[in-house]
C-alpha cells in the first residue's frame, strides 16, 4: 500500500487534480462575496466546502500512507504540517464557531499551490531567503528618509506645513514620492520656495527612487538564484552498506576492548620469568 501511495503522489496527473481542487475552491470562495449568488445557492456552496474539505483529507492520508512503514517522514516535511493545521483547524473548538478564522483558512489553502510545482517553491523560497537582506534593506531605505525628511522639514516646513510639518508628515511625503508619483508637481512646489528645492528632489530621486529600487531588486535576484540552486541540486547520494559497515566497526570495537582488558590483566599480574634446568 506505501509503494502504491508513493507511486501514486509522484504522478503528475495527482499534483494536477490537487491544483484544480485548490482553484475551484478559490473561484467558490469569489463567487461567496456576491449576495446574490449566496441567497440563491447557499446550500450548493456548502456541500461544496465539505467536498473540497474531503478531497484534501484523502490527499493527505495518501501522502501520510506514501511515508510508511516509517510515518515521522510525513512529520519532517513542513509542507505537510501546513496541510494539516489547514485541514484540522475548523474541527478545533473555538475555531469552527468564528466564521472570520474560517475564511482565512480556506483562503490559505491557495497557498498549498506552491507545493505543487517546483518552479512556485523557488519564488516562495527565494522569499525566505530573501528576508535577511530585506531587513539591511529597510534599514537604509529608514535612514535616507529620515535624513532627506529632516532636510525637507527644514526647507519646506514653514510653506508646506500639510507636507513637511513634522519629521513624520515630511517621511510620509518621501515615502509616497518613491513611485515618483506626482514628482512633476511636488517639483514645482519645491521651486517655488526655494531653487535648492531643485538640487533637493533631484538628489532624493537618484538616491531613493534609483538606487534603493535597484538595490531591492538585486537582493531579491540573489536570493532566487540562491533558491534555484538549492531547488536543482540533486539529493545526496545514500551511503551504500551503513548497516554492514556499523557491524564491521562494532566487532573492531569489541575486539579491541577484548585486547585492552588482557593487556590490563597481564600488566596487573606478577611477573614470570621461566627458569631453564641445569645441564
Amino acid at each position: 500500500m506505501a509503494a502504491a501511495c508513493r507511486r501514486l503522489v509522484a504522478a503528475p496527473w495527482f499534483n494536477a487534480a490537487s491544483f484544480i481542487v485548490i482553484v475551484l475552491n478559490a473561484l467558490t470562495m469569489g463567487l461567496e462575496t456576491y449576495r446574490g449568488v449566496v441567497s440563491s445557492g447557499g446550500p450548493a456552496f456548502h456541500a461544496l466546502e465539505y467536498v473540497f474539505l474531503a478531497c484534501f483529507s484523502v490527499e493527505l492520508l495518501v501522502r501520510f500512507a506514501a511515508h510508511l512503514p516509517r510515518g515521522g517522514g510525513f512529520f519532517r516535511d513542513g509542507w505537510n504540517l501546513f496541510d494539516l493545521a489547514i485541514v484540522l483547524a475548523p474541527l478545533v473548538p473555538g475555531v469552527r464557531e468564528n466564521v472570520t478564522i474560517l475564511r482565512l483558512l480556506r483562503l490559505a489553502r491557495i497557498v498549498r499551490a506552491f507545493r505543487l510545482f517546483p518552479s512556485l517553491r523557488v519564488i516562495l523560497v527565494g522569499i525566505r531567503r530573501s528576508l535577511p537582506g530585506l531587513g539591511s534593506f529597510l534599514l537604509i531605505t529608514l535612514l535616507v528618509l529620515y535624513g532627506y525628511a529632516m532636510v525637507g522639514w527644514m526647507v519646506f516646513g514653514e510653506a508646506q506645513p500639510e507636507r513637511y510639518g513634522t519629521v513624520g508628515q515630511a517621511m510620509l511625503t518621501l515615502f509616497l514620492l518613491l513611485s515618483l508619483d506626482g514628482i512633476t508637481d511636488t517639483l514645482q512646489a519645491g521651486r517655488e520656495v526655494t531653487e535648492w528645492g531643485i538640487l533637493y528632489y533631484l538628489s532624493y530621486m537618484i538616491a531613493a527612487s534609483y538606487l534603493l529600487t535597484n538595490l531591492l531588486v538585486g537582493v531579491v535576484l540573489n536570493a532566487l538564484q540562491e533558491a534555484h540552486e538549492v531547488e536543482k541540486a540533486p539529493p545526496p547520494a545514500p551511503v551504500a552498506g551503513v548497516e554492514q559497515r556499523l557491524a564491521a566497526l562494532r566487532a573492531a570495537l569489541e575486539d579491541l576492548e577484548r585486547e585492552y582488558a588482557l593487556s590490563r590483566r597481564y600488566a596487573d599480574a606478577p611477573e614470570r620469568v621461566p627458569v631453564s634446568s641445569p645441564r
